[in-house]
């Protein structure tokens, strides 16, 4: 089972304690990494690191912009040789965002296809979705060809929650991208923090916000630092589910910072 706090590397890479960021993951028990094949060095600092961890416990996610068979396949096979691993636990088609990608993937010969034919090969376990559109996402979850859909969600973006009941209704596991809200609004909130803000905006409560809602199944805020995973497991291990008043709360003052 993964845990339900997770760890997402797309910017992992570009840190000078790139590779102490994951072993700290590994280390504190997270056992969900999801990176992409178009994650600049992402796949290639994972494999490092796990290469020189005999029988990690984690489960690794990746995923592939190609829409038809022949290329997901491809996709598939160069992340087993940069991963260093025999079999990858999730494999998901990235940014399923328009009606015309949906259309491609799903074809005929389209990236479905071919992600069932790695699956098939004992290449990879599962095979999900990542998407940024709301109302493609309801199609991608009902039409039950997927084991996982990743969805942007967090006090920020609370338009997901309705897609995240029905994911559960479906029986696919939901994967919470930006659950902090990104990378800039966190720089920002940091700012804040550093001359004295005492609200309820901080990154830690957007990470309660996100976790207590019992259809997520995990969620991965990206980090660059070992300090930053530390700040996320304390969260996370100590939580406490936030009622429905703070939650609204922090959502108002999030729809207030939104383009901070």
């Amino acid at each position: 089972m993964v845990t339900e706090l997770g760890l997402g590397a797309m910017d992992t890479p570009h840190s000078p304690e790139a590779a102490a960021t994951i072993e700290a993951a590994l280390g504190a028990g997270i056992n969900f990494i999801d990176t992409a094949r178009e994650y600049e060095g992402s796949e290639f600092l994972l494999g490092q690191v796990l290469r020189a961890r005999a029988n990690a416990d984690v489960y690794l996610a990746s995923k592939t912009f190609r829409h038809t068979a022949d290329g997901a396949q491809r996709d598939v096979d160069r992340s087993l040789s940069i991963l260093g691993v025999e079999r990858i636990a999730l494999y998901q088609l990235h940014d399923i965002s328009t009606p015309e990608a949906w259309a491609e993937v799903m074809a005929p010969d389209g990236a479905l296809e071919g992600l069932q034919i790695a699956q098939y090969r004992g290449l990879i376990d599962h095979i999900g979705v990542s998407t940024h559109n709301t109302a493609l996402a309801r199609e991608i979850i009902m039409s039950d060809a997927f084991s996982s859909v990743m969805l942007e969600y967090s006090a920020f973006f609370t338009e997901t929650a309705p897609l995240i009941d029905l994911a559960v209704e479906h029986d696919v596991g939901v994967i919470v991208m930006r659950p902090v809200g990104g990378s800039g609004r966190t720089s920002n909130m940091r700012r804040r923090l550093s001359e004295g803000y005492d609200g309820l905006l901080t990154p830690s409560n957007l990470l309660r916000y996100v976790l207590s809602n019992p259809g997520v199944t995990v969620a991965i805020p990206g980090a660059r630092y070992p300090s930053r995973i530390a700040e996320n497991v304390a969260t996370a291990t100590s939580l406490e589910p936030m009622d429905e008043a703070t939650k609204r709360a922090l959502a108002a003052e999030a729809a207030a910072h939104f383009y901070d």
